[in-house]
């Protein structure tokens, strides 16, 4: 059985390489490749801008009759992302670069043909100075000159802005220093300010707590005492504050109506009967009295002094 993976071929004996047919294909053919934008650059067509480092499907080619110490120049082509125009542009192997050809500008190319331009004056000079020592000192007297001349012009834009601007750099400075002192000093100032009055708060602080701790002594102190006995309560005014109160306010609108004082003149006290010589006498006597010594209190008195009188009464029969 053969083998799947054939590592040898069998050559026939008569095999002659120079026998087999080469394919012919054309010189400036043209193959596809995926590449990606060497620089940044602006389609001519649309304006669009083409950044380096955006992927195409290019087409590469070799460039006929151009040729580079030996080394080959190709083409690339590729299509704008916006209107599909064809752009080329070609190696450069001269300058490790690339150069755009058709279809495209090449952004910031001002600046690097600037660059080229004097490198290549910045060559013929040194080339001009290797053969003729004359033009080495006619190229040093130039060079003295035109520095001479930039020190001259730059001096002269010096004094036109002094004298246009008349401006003291010193002074500025000197003010500005002064400026910050303030502002330090200030600062200073506002913090001992705060200072100040954080220490006065705390202070008040500590006076309030000693007044508090001296008063709460001084409350314990005016406690009423305990009671020792168990019938010293029985001694006390029974009657709350608030019904003293109501009471003494009746008493300011009406009048007493238990004092004894006032409404004496209106009881009669009971007497033990005398013999019946001298009881027609003492009657007569005392009723005369009673009437001749209260003549108004009968007629001023109201129906509640009348009652409290009852009530006087009453208290003193029962006594």
């Amino acid at each position: 059985m053969s083998e799947r993976k054939v590592l040898n071929k069998y050559y026939p004996p008569d095999f002659d390489p120079a026998k087999i047919p080469k394919l012919k294909l054309p010189k400036d053919r043209q193959y596809v490749v995926r590449l990606m934008a060497p620089f940044n650059m602006r389609c001519k067509t649309c304006g669009e801008y083409i950044y380096k480092g955006k992927k195409f499907n290019a087409r590469k080619e070799t460039v006929q009759n151009e040729v580079y110490l030996g080394l080959p120049i190709f083409r690339f082509y590729i299509k704008c992302t916006r209107c599909l125009a064809e752009i080329t542009f070609k190696t450069d192997p001269e300058n490790t670069d690339y150069t755009m050809e058709h279809g495209a500008t090449r952004n910031f190319q001002a600046e690097k043909l600037l660059e080229e331009e004097e490198k290549r004056m910045q060559k013929e000079r040194e080339e001009e100075e290797l053969n003729n020592p004359m033009k080495v000192l006619e190229n040093r007297t130039k060079d003295s000159k035109l520095e001479m001349e930039v020190l001259e012009n730059l001096q002269e834009l010096k004094e036109l802005n002094q004298r246009q601007a008349n401006v003291d750099f010193e002074a500025m400075l000197k003010q500005y220093k002064e400026y910050e002192e303030e502002q330090k000093r200030k600062e200073q100032e506002e913090d001992e300010q705060e200072m100040k009055a954080m220490l006065e708060q705390a202070q008040n602080r500590r006076l309030l707590v000693d007044s508090d701790s001296d008063e709460e002594p001084a409350k314990s102190n005016t406690k009423p005492v305990a009671k020792t006995k168990p019938t010293d309560i029985l001694q006390e005014d029974p009657q709350p504050q608030s019904k003293k109160l109501k009471t003494e306010s009746w008493e300011r609108s009406v009048g007493k109506l238990n004092t004894k004082s006032q409404l004496a003149g209106l009881v009669t006290v009971k007497k033990q009967k005398p013999g019946p010589a001298l009881a027609n006498g003492t009657e007569n006597q005392g009723t005369a009295a009673n009437t001749g010594s209260f003549p108004t209190a009968t007629g001023t008195t109201s129906s509640l002094g009348l009652l409290g009188a009852y009530s006087d009464s009453e208290d003193s029969a029962s006594d």
